[in-house]
């Protein structure tokens, strides 16, 4: 796509992301219990979740008849195998929203080629829309931002998320979350992770670290934290993310000292 081509397409991935935004508001606050299922242990889905997916689908399929979609609860719609594939949370932060805790997102990225291309967030209990394209840049509320200019551990404040669905790792977890919190200014646990990734594109956070994500948690974050200067990878350092669910980025020099922390543990996950 020509620049203005792919500003254009970012307009619309945006578009259908506030179709499921718009879905979720009569469920605020509102949910009944038998509008809550437990997928698997403390793996929640909510009549909220699948109202936004049903609108965000659709509006795919009307659009893009001929595009893949991987969507948290639908899982995996094929349509073309080399067609762009939109990798779905139509409800990020679904334990926040069940709550009442105003802390969760419609998160929505495109692929193509295996490569992120866009990606858009939106938290509809503040207003906020973070977009970003591949070659454009990342924006919060229409404004171009970038990651925090912090270069090590030391006087960050970082975002983390325990790993509440692979109590396997919880010991590991712990010991590179002590190694950092004796190292940085503070951590905070907000449970929404493309919120987290979108906020550290930002620099409101300086770094963020969490294993076991799924695709649809990581897919338009991870983009917004490259286009606004930062690194993301894997535990290891390497690309593959989206596949192994386990995050460390910012800064460049706090992802580094980040990896150094993390490959101090790594016989133990």
């Amino acid at each position: 796509m020509l620049f203005h081509e792919r500003a254009e397409f970012l307009k619309q991935v945006e578009a259908i992301a506030r179709l499921g935004a718009d879905q979720l508001g009569p469920y605020w606050r509102a949910l009944s219990p038998d509008e809550v299922s437990e997928k698997a242990r403390n793996d929640l889905v909510s009549a909220a979740d699948l109202a936004s997916e049903k609108a965000i689908v659709s509006a795919i399929n009307d659009r893009f008849p001929d595009h893949n979609v991987l969507s948290e609860e639908a899982g995996w719609q094929p349509s073309q195998s080399d067609s762009p594939t939109w990798i779905i949370d139509p409800l990020d932060g679904t334990t926040n929203f069940i709550q009442g805790i105003p802390q969760y997102a419609v998160s929505v990225g495109v692929s193509i080629a295996d490569r992120v291309e866009f990606g858009v967030i939106l938290d509809p209990s503040k207003g906020d829309v973070f977009t970003a394209g591949r070659g454009l840049g990342t924006t919060w509320n229409g404004t171009p931002c970038q990651v925090s200019s912090r270069t090590a551990l030391e006087g960050t404040v970082l975002a983390t998320g325990f790993p509440f669905k692979a109590h396997r790792l919880l010991d590991a977890y712990l010991d590179i979350f002590r190694d950092v919190f004796l190292r940085c200014k503070a951590i905070r646990r907000p449970g929404a992770a493309a919120l987290d990734l979108a906020y550290t594109a930002c620099g409101l956070f300086d770094g963020f670290f969490e294993f076991q994500l799924s695709a649809w948690d990581i897919a338009a974050g991870s983009l917004m934290v490259e286009e606004a200067g930062g690194v993301i990878t894997d535990m290891d350092g390497r690309s593959g993310f989206l596949e192994s669910g386990n995050v460390v980025c910012g800064p460049p020099g706090v992802h580094h000292a980040l990896l150094e922390v993390v490959a101090t543990h790594a016989d133990s996950w």
